[in-house]
């Protein structure tokens, strides 16, 4: 049966979408519907998925991992590791160039590299490690370590976010904190700024000038990156029926994250296809603010862990289809080595709103405001959101719910202010699962406060157990330090854990060669 909102939406596409281009234009040019605005551009400055996506169109990258999240040589021809492991040579392919003309040299990677490290968590331990990271010449990247880093190029070519894109090094120089909002990669696709429309359009055109690897196979982040069409046009649709319509209508190609409520619709029709690219799914959180009470309280944070339904959650954002996410769910990805049950009885039992809200008391909220910041235009955090705000008004929580778009949250969120001068104290959010299979890349669990992502949590204890787990033997010990990390985490509540669900994309049928792990623009072709 078709929803009111499929039917409002139908009847109402033709009226805001552009018209379908003859075919022997539209054969070059691939339309896209992303899961949200790309509100800000630089995929090291912040932790969005849709700047990463955008991000990996424009840039390129040391190396690229595959599905098993195996590294392979993507920028570099390889490299040879000296001296029991603590040097590495790493030298770039020949004929590398950025969009402006310039070629790739390796100081522009040692000064990125830089940059990235001092934003994510990783790169951070990888370049613990590092005694010099240096460029002797204009293809050879040398690091001179300290103590061994086998986990080198797995840093390097990490999915998640935060990702080590390489930029020439007069943009690397800025500042980590600041955005690069001049666009020169050297990736497959170039963005055209004059196209930008906010909140409306993306534009990215095809680089002439690159070189993809010359051998491998397309998989993931790895093997070489053909490109297949002139134009990739990424076109904002906030309303989920306007984007159905398009879809069916042939006018875009490509819809990121339709909402559980259109599959059914689309999964009828021959001419497209859904399915999961991302088969470790997606890790949703509500993620508390330590720097600011109530929440630098532990006892408050940990008192709400006996109001989550993870169930709640999981429906708003996935749908009744009990296929298409889980419960029961810690703070490492489902099916993953790490993961384990250690203190899931906290989210299991009986849900008792009453009895929270007197922990909460006793353990010192004295209701004060809650600001919650929540992104009406992003479709699956919106959902949770509003989840979430009648929990927290249950509970007793002096609620102030705004209502922001993506950019003014992801502005909002990076901020450490006091809430009344800019500042937050908890918001829903979403992490990758492929970022959560292990401590190495699950940022969320850092606990070295102020230098971590978004909520800056302190935690010397999270912070030994993630130690040992670089320092483990053997695949046991590093899964016993994980279930100590996870035991550990349930008392300490970096963040409130909402299960974890897996975001079907759908696209017209006619692609081919569409990359599974997340929205790929190279390898697509029009059949």
């Amino acid at each position: 049966m078709i929803g009111r909102r499929q039917l409002l939406g139908a009847a109402g596409a033709g009226a805001v979408a552009q018209p379908a281009l003859v075919a022997a234009q539209n054969q070059r040019v691939l339309k896209f519907v992303p899961q949200a605005d790309l509100a800000l551009l630089d995929p090291v400055q912040t932790t969005g998925l849709v700047t990463r996506n955008h991000g990996l169109l424009v840039f390129d990258t040391l190396y690229g991992v595959d599905m098993d999240l195996r590294p392979h040589p993507q920028m570099v021809e390889g490299h040879v590791v000296e001296n029991d492991g603590l040097l590495w040579k790493m030298r770039l392919r020949p004929n590398l160039r950025f969009h402006d003309g310039e070629p790739v040299r390796a100081r522009d990677c040692v000064a990125s590299i830089r940059r990235w490290a001092s934003r994510d968590a990783y790169a951070a331990t990888m370049m613990a490690a590092v005694d010099e990271l240096s460029a002797p010449d204009d293809r050879e990247i040398r690091f001179r370590l300290k103590h061994p880093f086998p986990l080198l190029p797995d840093v390097l070519g990490k999915p998640g976010t935060n990702v080590c894109v390489i930029m020439p090094e007069r943009l690397a120089a800025q500042d980590g904190l600041r955005q690069v909002t001049e666009m020169v990669g050297s990736g497959p696709y170039r963005f055209v700024a004059n196209e930008r429309i906010a909140g409306s359009r993306a534009v990215y055109a095809k680089f002439d000038g690159y070189v993809p690897r010359e051998s491998g196979t397309p998989n993931y982040l790895s093997g070489p990156k053909h490109v297949h069409f002139d134009r990739v046009e990424w076109l904002t649709m906030p309303d989920a029926a306007t984007a159905a319509a398009a879809l069916q209508r042939g006018e875009i190609d490509w819809w990121d994250q339709p909402l559980s409520d259109f599959l059914p619709l689309l999964q009828r029709r021959r001419d497209l296809k859904v399915e999961v690219l991302d088969t470790l799914g997606f890790l949703p959180m509500l993620r508390f603010n330590h720097l600011l009470p109530p929440f630098d309280n532990p006892a408050i944070r940990r008192a709400m862990l006996g109001a989550i339904r993870q169930a709640d959650y999981m429906i708003a954002v996935a749908g009744e289809d009990r296929s298409r996410w889980r419960e029961d769910v810690g703070f490492f990805a489902p099916g993953s080595p790490m993961a384990n049950d250690a203190g899931l009885e906290a989210l299991r039992g009986p849900r008792d709103f009453d009895a929270v809200k007197r922990a909460l008391q006793e353990a010192g909220y004295r209701g004060e405001r809650i600001v919650f910041p929540v992104p009406t235009d992003f479709a699956a955090l919106n959902a949770m959101s509003e989840v979430a705000g009648d929990m927290f008004r249950r509970i007793g929580l002096n609620l102030d719910y705004q209502a922001l778009d993506w950019g003014t949250v992801l502005q909002r969120v990076a901020s450490q202010q006091p809430a009344d001068q800019g500042g937050w104290h908890i918001w829903a959010n979403y992490t990758l699962g492929v970022s959560c299979v292990n401590p190495a890349s699950q940022a969320y669990l850092r606990g070295i406060g102020r230098a971590t992502t978004f909520g800056w949590p302190t935690s010397p204890g999270l912070e030994a157990l993630r130690d040992r787990w670089f320092q483990a033997p053997d695949l046991a010990a590093q899964q016993a330090a994980c279930r100590e990390m996870q035991a550990l985490a349930f008392q300490e509540v970096p963040y409130l854990p909402l299960g974890v669900f897996y975001q079907p994309t759908a696209y017209r049928s006619n692609l081919e060669g569409v990359l599974k792990g997340f929205p790929l623009f190279w390898n697509v072709r029009r059949a």
